[in-house]
């Protein structure tokens, strides 16, 4: 069924609460609808998203409601090619200029993981985003204690996915915990995913 779940009666269900399957963090790229790609209905996802997904309080804070409140098992980090923000980083690396305005907080966000994709052999804006995808999942366990919990005793679990946006196909880079399938041996070998915490399942080769 394509757009299920956006019904009067689906709607009306929902209003006395919601029990969403996951939390999707990912870009706020116009192009990357997360119901639209993942085809959910209302009700069905706990959406935040970011330029680049970036993390900071906020963000921290959302998606610990997800997990504490709502006891949403899993986590995925939504990646695109093509990535703005990636590409702003990228340039104001290369000294092409910083930004100005609260923009040049997202890329002082981004620009960690592109240190560590380049250290990697990393070098294409999409490789590259990939590679951000896999350290805003380690940055969600290092920086949230509640999730790192949730993590390490098997209640939640995360995948670090990026959407390729001529074909709308998802590829999965990383799991940390059980998403319920193999999916490392998708993951670039110069990535080297040590473990995130206790479960991860995306280890150096």
């Amino acid at each position: 069924m394509r757009h299920p779940g956006q019904g009067a009666v689906d709607r009306a269900k929902l209003v006395t609460g919601q029990q969403p399957s996951a939390i999707l963090f990912g870009c706020s790229d116009s192009r990357v609808a997360a119901e639209i790609i993942f085809d959910q209905g209302l009700g069905d996802m706990f959406v935040v998203r970011t330029a680049g997904h970036v993390i900071d309080a906020s963000v921290l804070g959302s998606i610990e409601y997800g997990v504490e409140v709502l006891g949403v098992p899993l986590i995925v980090v939504l990646g695109h090619d093509s990535c703005g923000a990636v590409r702003e980083t990228i340039d104001a690396l290369d000294g092409q200029g910083v930004p100005g305005g609260f923009i040049r907080s997202v890329v002082e966000r981004v620009a960690p993981s592109i240190l560590v994709g380049r250290r990697e052999g990393l070098a294409g804006v999409d490789e590259l985003e990939a590679r951000h995808v896999v350290e805003t999942s380690r940055l969600l366990t290092q920086r949230s204690a509640v999730v790192a919990a949730r993590v390490a005793a098997g209640d939640c679990a995360i995948a670090c996915v990026t959407y390729k946006l001529s074909d709308g196909r998802v590829q999965v880079h990383c799991a940390v915990g059980d998403i319920g399938e193999t999916v490392c041996d998708t993951a670039d070998p110069r990535l080297h995913l040590e473990p995130l915490v206790s479960g991860c399942r995306c280890s150096a080769a």
